[in-house]
Formats: structure tokens, C-alpha cells, sequence
């Protein structure tokens, strides 16, 4: 399997990604029988609630230390220690102290909603590469609604991708206050293919096919922003824990993923936002950018 390489934003150095399930990974989307497997059974949502009915017994918490050692988590950022996680899904959805994730406090900036690899285009009508030269993003299917599709089109797109390893709460990237309950958060239903670039380099339309959320945020600061949290093979559940209509700080929590690995996809109106530079540049050269959630990822225009 080729190696997935990213930009770490704090070591400043090219890293390799150390892929939780490389193996059935590299069988599931490189082989004939894989691929078979996958359409008949990995892809299905009863797979992953079956998956995350397994992960929330408790026997599964005898998972949590050998994962901790073999990732090198650091869980002096924990919110509560190793030992009181009752499942390995309430170690995946883990909260996280308040000071292990500061969030940017430049009022203009906006700030990555999630921990992950990140790329990002100044203009998503542009984008012509993703994970392979020629992919590009059909906003009419991502958001369902091609008159919704067209408020957005031309603005920026960040794509974050969420690994099994990292932190999966998502939250929001600039102040304001997400749609009323009648309108938002709003769910597209579809199959949970997987959202590593594995999986991502033969099929980039997993983005606008899986199951997905969708919620339209209103910032006084940046526009109207549209959040898309994207499922996964393993991720049948995206919860959200904000309240619809209540107005939110930057960088307040928007919600959380269910075992597995997950993808963001966050949108901005035409001339409202720049993207940070390192973003721009890393992703134009077809590469990832590794960013924690808080940080600040552009600015107003």
C-alpha cells in the first residue's frame, strides 16, 4: 500500500501516517474479493452499528491501553483517566481538557473544527485534485440541495480527515448560531465506505455518498458556513451535542463521531475567508496538513 504522507504544522517535518487496520485496508480496497466484501457487507450501515455495538460492550475497554501504547497517545489531555473509560467507545469519543485544545482568539480568524489532516482550496468551483489528480467535489450531491450548492460555490472548502488515533469531537469554526431545529442539523443517508485515502484515490464521490450531516452555521464575523460531517466504514453514529438556534463561541463543540475514522467538510461563502498560507501550499502540492482543532486555519477576507 502506498505510504500516506502529511505536514505536521508543529514539527515543522513530512510525516508517515501509521494506518490503524493497514492490512485490511490495503485487502479491502486493492483486491477483487476485498472490494466485493466491501460492497456486500463493510459498506453497510448494520456492519457498523454492529461494529460499534461491539466496541461499547465492556469488554472491549481492554483494548484502551494497548491502543494508547501502540499510538502514542498522550493522555495527560484525557478529561478522565485511561482506567474510567467503561468501553473502547467511550475512549474513542473521549473529551479532552479544556487547555489541550486552546482556541485561536483572533477575533477575524476562523479555526479547524477537528483534530486532523487537513486540505484546503480558496475556491471549491477549482478544486481538480484531491487525493489523485483530476477528483474534484460535486457540491449539488455533497449538500443535497443545488440551491444551497450554489450559495457556497466559488467559496472556500476545508476537508479534514479524522484518523481512528485522533481526538473525534467536531466543533465549530468561528462563532454564531447553527440553524433552528426545524431546519438543521439535516441527515443525508447513505453507505459508510471508508474515508481513508486508500479508499478515497478510486472513489472520491465516498464524500457526497456516505451518510452525512449537514448544518449551516451563521457567523456575524465570517458569513453563513456550511458543516458537513462525513461517516464512515465504522462510524454508523454522528452525534451532536449543541443546541440548534443557541448561539456558540468559536471552537465550541459541535458533536461527536462513533468509532472509526470520519472526515469534516466545512464551506464558506465566496470572499469571505482566507486560507491559511502553510494550508494552501501543502495542498496544492497534493499533501496534507496535520492541524488540531483551535487552531487557526484562515481569516476574514
Amino acid at each position: 500500500m502506498e505510504p500516506i504522507q502529511y505536514f505536521n504544522r508543529y514539527t515543522g517535518q513530512i510525516e508517515t501516517e501509521q494506518v490503524f487496520g493497514e492490512q485490511w485496508l490495503a485487502w479491502a480496497y486493492g483486491t477483487p474479493l476485498g472490494r466485493l466484501t466491501v460492497e456486500l457487507a463493510a459498506k453497510r450501515v448494520w456492519f457498523s452499528r454492529w461494529y460499534g455495538w461491539k466496541m461499547s460492550r465492556r469488554t472491549s475497554a481492554s483494548r484502551v491501553f494497548p491502543f494508547i501504547k501502540q499510538y502514542g497517545l498522550d493522555i495527560a489531555e484525557f478529561r478522565k483517566p485511561p482506567d474510567y473509560f467503561a468501553s473502547f467507545n467511550d475512549f474513542f469519543t473521549r473529551q479532552l481538557k479544556d487547555e489541550a485544545r486552546p482556541i485561536d482568539n483572533d477575533p477575524a480568524s476562523v479555526v479547524f473544527p477537528a483534530d486532523g489532516r487537513h486540505l484546503g482550496w480558496a475556491d471549491s468551483s477549482a478544486v481538480n485534485q484531491v487525493f489523485v489528480k483530476g477528483q474534484s467535489f460535486d457540491l449539488d450531491a455533497l449538500l443535497g440541495d443545488s440551491a444551497l450548492a450554489s450559495k457556497f460555490r466559488g467559496g472556500a472548502l476545508v476537508l479534514s480527515r479524522l484518523c481512528p488515533t485522533d481526538y473525534h469531537r467536531f466543533h465549530f469554526p468561528a462563532e454564531g448560531v447553527p440553524d433552528a431545529p426545524r431546519q438543521s442539523p439535516r441527515t443525508i443517508p447513505g453507505p459508510l465506505y471508508s474515508v481513508n485515502p486508500v479508499a478515497l484515490r478510486q472513489r472520491i464521490e465516498i464524500f457526497w455518498t456516505n451518510r452525512r450531516v449537514v448544518t449551516i452555521h451563521h457567523s456575524e464575523n465570517h458569513g453563513d458556513i456550511a458543516l458537513i460531517e462525513v461517516g464512515a466504514t465504522c462510524v454508523g453514529s454522528i452525534q451532536q451535542t449543541h443546541v440548534p438556534g443557541q448561539w456558540t463561541a468559536k471552537g465550541g463543540e459541535k458533536g461527536y463521531f462513533a468509532f472509526g475514522g470520519s472526515s469534516t467538510i466545512t464551506l464558506f461563502e465566496p470572499g469571505k475567508i482566507v486560507l491559511d498560507e502553510d494550508l494552501r501550499a501543502h495542498t496544492a502540492a497534493g499533501r496534507e496538513l496535520y492541524a488540531r482543532m483551535g487552531d487557526r486555519m484562515g481569516q476574514s477576507a
